[in-house]
């Protein structure tokens, strides 16, 4: 009885030892789930804003080369997070992912702002060519090292629409109440007679349509995904010149990162390289679709040529560089680093 009674009991340990086992293994088999934020309208796959559309291509092509081990959840529209908040939620690892317009995060990092410096950059490939560049490098270093990881390069060029006449030369702002969409473009903004007011692109529509905005300044993607044609009289266009182009990558917490297996860091990591054409192809169709949606609403449609960035370069140096150099030795530091770009 003794001898049955301790097999019988050994048994039992074994199956529940298998159970155990196999329970373990389920729990590790469940996928992580990253959540991704962003401030812009949310679409489809292959309809919609082109960041929410990028957003939803990585999650699907990380989840497929990592085998469904990772999987991602997309809260567009700033669902999940207020729009600047996203930053500081990825340094501490609150948020696993946004699409963000860098220069929202000045506040935090001040040298962040060089990524929307008025007439600093003024095409795709000088933008592109910092990636290489000692700039690049020592942006992404300084990201690193506050907690936050570059996936996928996103560079966008701007137009600026008003609610009266077209804003092409800087005597056209006397007098307009204007959003600019870092410190920097709002203090060239200042310096050519305008009066500032700093909102979100996701906030333009109700300040406008309140008349708290004349005008304001945004990539050619969002003057389309938030449908300013509806209230906007005039467009500036940035398709073939701007003095407005600005950094607005994909960014992963560094944190979250580096606890991923190295061959989910792997697919991450290669994906964001990749998507990097789409969103630029993406980016360059905005910039000549937004003039044709809105001289369909009837917008008188303006664009910039050398000239035009000539005299508001000369503004931003004496105003927007200027201060920028000064707040500290980096940033001086950055904004040599950007100008040898060229």
């Amino acid at each position: 009885m003794i001898q049955r009674r301790t097999l019988l009991q050994s048994a039992s340990a074994v199956c529940a030892s298998g159970v155990l086992s196999v329970g373990g293994l389920a729990q590790a088999a469940e996928a992580k789930v990253l959540k991704i934020s962003h401030q812009f309208p949310g679409g489809t796959i292959d309809k919609g804003d082109f960041r929410d559309r990028l957003a939803r291509k990585f999650a699907q092509d990380v989840e497929k080369r990592t085998a469904g081990a990772l999987k991602f959840e997309i809260y567009p529209g700033s669902s999940l997070l207020k729009t600047v908040a996203q930053f500081s939620a990825v340094r501490k690892a609150a948020l696993d992912l946004t699409l963000y317009p860098l220069a929202y995060a000045g506040g935090e990092v001040q040298e962040v702002n060089i990524g929307l410096m008025p007439c600093m950059v003024t095409s795709y490939e000088q933008g592109f060519a910092w990636k290489k560049a000692e700039i690049g490098r020592e942006l992404t270093k300084l990201l690193e090292a506050k907690g936050v990881k570059i996936i996928t390069w996103i560079w966008q060029a701007g137009g600026t629409v008003s609610r009266s006449t077209p804003v092409v030369n800087p005597d056209d702002v006397k007098g307009l109440k204007i959003r600019g969409g870092s410190r920097e473009m709002d203090l060239m903004l200042k310096e050519a007679g305008g009066i500032i007011s700093s909102v979100p692109s996701n906030e333009i529509y109700p300040a406008m349509q309140t008349g708290s905005l004349d005008a304001a300044v945004t990539s050619s993607t969002s003057l389309i995904s938030f449908r300013l044609e509806e209230i906007s009289k005039a467009l500036t266009t940035g398709q073939k010149r701007s003095f407005w182009y600005m950094f607005e990558p994909l960014l992963m917490s560094k944190v979250v990162f580096d606890a991923l297996p190295a061959a989910q860091q792997k697919a991450i990591v290669e994906v964001g390289l990749e998507l990097e054409s789409f969103a630029t192809k993406m980016a360059k169709e905005d910039d000549i679709d937004v003039a044709n949606i809105y001289k369909k609403a009837g917008a008188k449609i303006a664009d910039m040529d050398d000239a035009c960035i000539d005299r508001w370069r000369q503004v931003a140096q004496k105003s927007a560089w200027l201060d920028f150099s000064n707040r500290s030795a980096e940033c001086d530091r950055f904004l040599k680093m950007a100008q040898a770009v060229t």
